[in-house]
């Protein structure tokens, strides 16, 4: 009984510290993309337009209540949407909810925050792109967006909108995160689950 929890921990550890991209180089110039954490879940952070991609045909301004709340730059995460809708704090878990999550959910959200300004602190940490990299990220992201309308957010600045891909416990919001990440050559865990699995890869500024 206590073997499998174990082995499990272990396959943690090692995909979180075990490099994907091992031999990547970091640019020297480009474009500041940067990772989020709210100690469980981790979300990417993109400015909203620039040369190289306009998400408001996306994330349109007119999707929020007020849309002069629309941000200079959008976060975006990824998850199971029962948890997502049904779980507005940390205090309103459901292990019910947890569990089936973990079990395996064809529905899934792309949760998407404006935010106005950022902020300097280790929740918050940089990653520099190249002009590949950067469009390439962008292009997956918009790719896992499903057809469908927005949903209200927790606050007036978020929003939900239908998602594709399944979630479970070995594909979760985290591992979302690593998983964009290691698809455009940035050096990172092979298996990222865990908020921390994706943190320890960037410094904090």
């Amino acid at each position: 009984m206590l073997a499998a929890p174990l082995l499990f921990a272990l396959c943690i550890l090692g995909g979180s510290l075990i490099p994907a991209n091992r031999n990547a180089v970091r640019p020297t110039d480009g474009i500041t993309i940067y990772v989020y954490t709210n100690g469980v879940h981790t979300g990417l952070v993109l400015p909203t337009v620039n040369g190289l991609h306009d998400w408001r045909a996306r994330v349109r301004p007119t999707d929020l209540g007020d849309p002069r709340r629309a941000g200079q730059w959008l976060m975006f995460g990824w998850g199971e949407r029962n948890f997502y809708l049904n779980t507005p704090t940390w205090a309103d878990v459901d292990p019910k909810i947890v569990l089936r999550a973990a079990i395996g959910s064809d529905t899934t959200l792309m949760h998407v925050d404006h935010l106005q300004r950022l902020w300097r602190g280790p929740d918050l940490r940089p990653i520099l792109l190249t002009s590949a990299q950067y469009q390439a990220l962008a292009k997956a992201i918009d790719a896992d967006f499903a057809p469908g309308a927005a949903i209200k957010g927790y606050g007036a600045d978020d929003l939900f909108y239908p998602a594709r891909g399944s979630y479970s416990v070995l594909r979760t919001c985290n591992e979302w995160t690593g998983d964009k990440l290691r698809d455009i050559g940035v050096r990172i865990g092979i298996w990222t689950p865990a908020s921390w699995s994706v943190m320890r890869w960037f410094p904090a500024p």
